[in-house]
């Protein structure tokens, strides 16, 4: 744990720099890429329009000098200007056909550009020129409206193709000449009339141009790189942590039952301040005023060599089982069981208060003997023929209260000689009763009507000590659910007062009214 720990934290370390640098150079290199590359594209761009405007040059002076110079030097007498000058010794080609014949000379090279000059109506005698669809529409549109540039774009996925065209407008010189020459088709030409137009189409190949942006396919190249490592160590960080989260779940599982079993050893306060954090596990004690309950099974060794281990076991489990459910109900610290008897405070961890203390532990006192009288009944019913009966003892006073132990082991408890009292208190208590101490008895006396005992003396305690036997339940605890049970040779009285019936109770009274004049009539001396 500690380990995969460490390495998601050197990674995250080592993550932070890159992640910072790889954004720094993502921000600062997208502009330069693409800078450098139009740069370079505005270079490639220039490079080929110069080397196709030398070319054109070149293909004009060459028809220049061959087909107008050349001409007009092997002359032997006067130059005429005619459409079909090669047929015509010393004759040098008209603008029309001059256009012509360039536009032959410029597009028999591959280059990127190319010009044509076509018209629908071509003189007599001359090869008829090839229009395509666009060529035909921009002469339509040209004599409709002369002035509105044509231009047509197209292409596939690695190539652009750019059409432009534009109108051959007859002038005064060409209007005389195709109307009076004798191979012109048409013979009322205007000026201002469209004659044909001359096109000039350029192609550019995209995959040409490609390695224009090298830089910007660097900068891409960089950029998934570095996207891709970042993804790698994404990952690699998320399983790390995956795996740290897996251990994680399973040692807070393994803890989370632990903390279970532990929480079997100890006070429900104790486990809930230790796992809080509100107490640290350290030997420390202090004083403090509790009310301390302490309570024994009265005959139990003789209980316990009628049962069978077994049986005993289970009773005594069921026992404590009953009673710490009651005592944690009342928000009781169960301290400790000692054999068949039970130690209980209250004041620490959490207290109400000395005064509501000491009236908490009276009620659960109450409820246990009540509870015990059901438990009682339930066991002769299962077979134990001498249930328990359990004294109870109760005292208020200052005691040491926390961990007691070595550095490695340690018990969280109470000492004091008020703890013994209370113990003490518990022994001379009847068997079913509850017994209090003076300090606590001026704490619940509104509660429970009780006679003092004869003074006893204690160890450890400089004064006299009377005990007071509780008699019976005055307020609210008066008003609780009343069991009365009793058991003896020839006797066997169970009464639960709130679960009995109406039907139940008019029974009762009438087998406890036969009981009672059964009883009197024994009691009675015999007559002769």
């Amino acid at each position: 744990m500690a380990g995969l720990g460490e390495q998601i934290a050197r990674e995250q370390r080592t993550m932070g720099p890159l992640l910072v640098a790889a954004v720094v150079v993502g921000l600062i290199g997208l502009p330069v890429a693409a800078w450098l590359d139009l740069r370079d594209l505005s270079e490639r761009m220039l490079r080929t329009q110069a080397s196709e405007i030398s070319r054109i040059i070149d293909d004009m002076r060459g028809f220049y000098g061959s087909d107008v110079v050349g001409r007009v030097l092997k002359a032997d007498g006067a130059v005429t200007a005619t459409h079909n000058y090669r047929d015509v010794p010393g004759a040098i080609p008209i603008p029309a056909t001059l256009s012509i014949e360039l536009g032959k000379r410029i597009s028999a090279h591959d280059g990127s550009v190319k010009y044509r000059f076509v018209s629908d109506l071509p003189f007599k005698g001359r090869e008829p020129h090839q229009l395509d669809t666009f060529e035909r529409n921009a002469i339509s549109a040209f004599r409709a409206n002369p002035s509105e540039p044509i231009i047509e774009a197209s292409g596939s996925l690695l190539e652009r193709h750019v059409r432009a065209a534009a109108p051959v407008v007859m002038g005064q010189v060409c209007v005389n000449c195709h109307n009076s020459h004798p191979d012109s088709p048409k013979t009322d030409w205007k000026v201002g009339d469209v004659r044909g137009i001359q096109e000039i189409s350029v192609a550019q190949p995209i995959g040409a141009n490609v390695l224009s942006f090298k830089y910007l396919l660097l900068y891409f190249g960089f950029a998934a790189a570095a996207g891709l490592t970042f993804i790698f160590l994404q990952r690699r960080q998320s399983a790390l942590v995956h795996g740290m989260n897996t251990e994680l779940a399973e040692a807070n599982d393994f803890l989370a039952a632990i903390s279970l079993k532990i929480a079997k050893y100890l006070s429900p306060q104790i486990y809930k301040s230790i796992f809080s954090g509100q107490k640290d596990v350290t030997i420390a004690t202090e004083r403090k005023k509790l009310t301390i309950f302490f309570s024994d099974i009265k005959d139990f060794t003789a209980i316990a060599e009628r049962l069978q281990p077994e049986d005993l076991t289970a009773l005594l489990n069921e026992y404590f089982t009953e009673m710490s459910m009651i005592a944690l109900k009342h928000e009781a610290t169960v301290d400790k069981f000692i054999g068949d008897a039970l130690l209980v405070f209250f004041g620490d961890p959490e207290t109400k208060g000395v005064e509501e203390d000491a009236r908490a532990c009276l009620r659960m006192a109450v409820d246990m003997q009540r509870r015990l009288e059901q438990l009682n009944r339930l066991w002769r019913d299962r077979g134990i023929e001498q249930p328990f009966r359990a004294r109870m003892g109760i005292n208020t006073g200052y005691c040491n209260v926390g961990n007691f132990g070595s550095d490695d082991r340690m018990d969280y408890t109470i000492i004091g000689a008020e703890a013994n009292l209370a113990a003490r208190l518990q022994s001379i208590a009847e068997p079913g009763g509850i017994c209090l101490s003076y300090e606590t008895y001026a704490l619940v006396r509104d509660l429970v009507r009780a006679r003092p005992l004869a003074p006893i003396a204690m160890k450890g305690i400089s004064r006299e000590v009377v005990p007071y036997e509780v008699e019976g339940l005055l307020g609210e605890l008066a008003q609780r659910p009343q069991v009365i049970s009793e058991h003896a040779t020839g006797l066997d009285l169970f009464l639960d007062v709130e679960a009995i019936d109406e039907n139940g109770v008019e029974r009762a009274k009438k087998r406890l009214s036969e009981a009672l004049l059964a009883l009197t009539a024994r009691s009675k001396p015999a007559t002769f």
